[in-house]
């Protein structure tokens, strides 16, 4: 049988060695200031020597603490370096993605089941994110981005879906939606993330820019959306961010969708592509787009 003190005053002890303050100590280990007092006093009663020297400015270690401080760190450390290892052979390995809320909610989300059932080594934290600083310090391990931006060298750029974007409305408002020209009649909903976007539809279209420009303004196209489907106007949306709402019959596209001549791109860094859970992560996108 192993002679040891006991494990709980011990940790408690290298928190306050580290500290040299018991109440530094109490705090980092979420207990009182007389909680860590008690596990030292039955340390050095253990140990019949004392390790802690009281004095009016705080504590310090005797010879003999400063000696067991070094072992318990060392202990410590490697027992904490060891867990850390077997957690992560047994957890799955987090990968954050990045990408404008809209996407999130609408297209990945719906298809996160499937992710996880072919990747059950690997978690995907999702985060509202559209700057490519973030990914670049690594604030987010992919990104996804809109509108082909220019990209940094290091920073590997994948097209995954085409945009196609168009006129949504209420299925209500439909028979007022016949041809382009019905619009200057309506009231135009614009979102904030999208400022462009009857602008872009409009010279897909054919139509000079100016074309469509009045209306209501929303911050994101979540609002929007919803607006377009209460009757309060006509919304411009991709289609793959509406495609559940037009299952739903929630909202309708009586001028159909057109291509902006854009895409949805999939960023990660050059020098993280080797990485495993990335290009697991990497070719289900993939395959993903390509079932679209």
């Amino acid at each position: 049988m192993r002679r040891l003190p006991p494990l709980n005053a011990l940790r408690v002890f290298e928190a306050a060695a580290r500290h040299l303050n018991f109440s530094a100590a109490a705090e980092e280990l979420c207990v009182t200031h007389s909680a860590v007092s008690h596990q030292i006093r039955l340390l050095e009663d253990w140990l019949g020597q004392s390790v802690f020297r009281r004095h009016s400015g705080g504590v310090h270690l005797t010879t003999v603490g400063a000696s067991l401080q070094q072992a318990a760190n060392h202990a410590l450390s490697l027992l904490e370096a060891s867990c850390s290892d077997i957690l992560r052979q047994t957890q799955p390995e987090e990968i954050v993605v990045g990408a404008p809320g809209s996407f999130l909610a609408n297209w990945l989300i719906p298809r996160l089941d499937s992710f996880d059932a072919l990747n059950p080594g690997i978690r995907l934290r999702l985060q509202t994110c559209s700057d490519i600083a973030e990914l670049v310090n690594r604030q987010v391990d992919a990104l996804i981005v809109s509108g082909n931006p220019l990209m940094p060298r290091n920073i590997n750029v994948t097209p995954l879906l085409k945009e196609t974007i168009g006129p949504v409305c209420s299925p209500r408002l439909a028979s007022q939606l016949q041809t382009p020209e019905d619009l200057t009649s309506l009231t135009l909903l614009h979102t904030a993330s999208h400022q462009q976007a009857w602008s872009n539809w409009a010279t897909a279209l054919g139509k000079p820019s100016t074309f469509l420009v009045s209306g209501r303004q929303f911050d994101h196209l979540s609002l929007m959306l919803e607006a377009a489907a209460t009757g309060l106007g006509i919304a411009i949306a991709p289609a793959l961010l509406v495609e559940r709402e037009l299952e739903r019959g929630r909202l309708v596209a009586p001028l159909g969708f057109l291509s902006t001549g854009t895409t949805f791109d999939l960023c990660i860094l050059a020098r993280r592509q080797d990485e495993t859970a990335i290009m697991r992560v990497y070719q289900w996108f993939i395959t993903a787009s390509n079932e679209q």
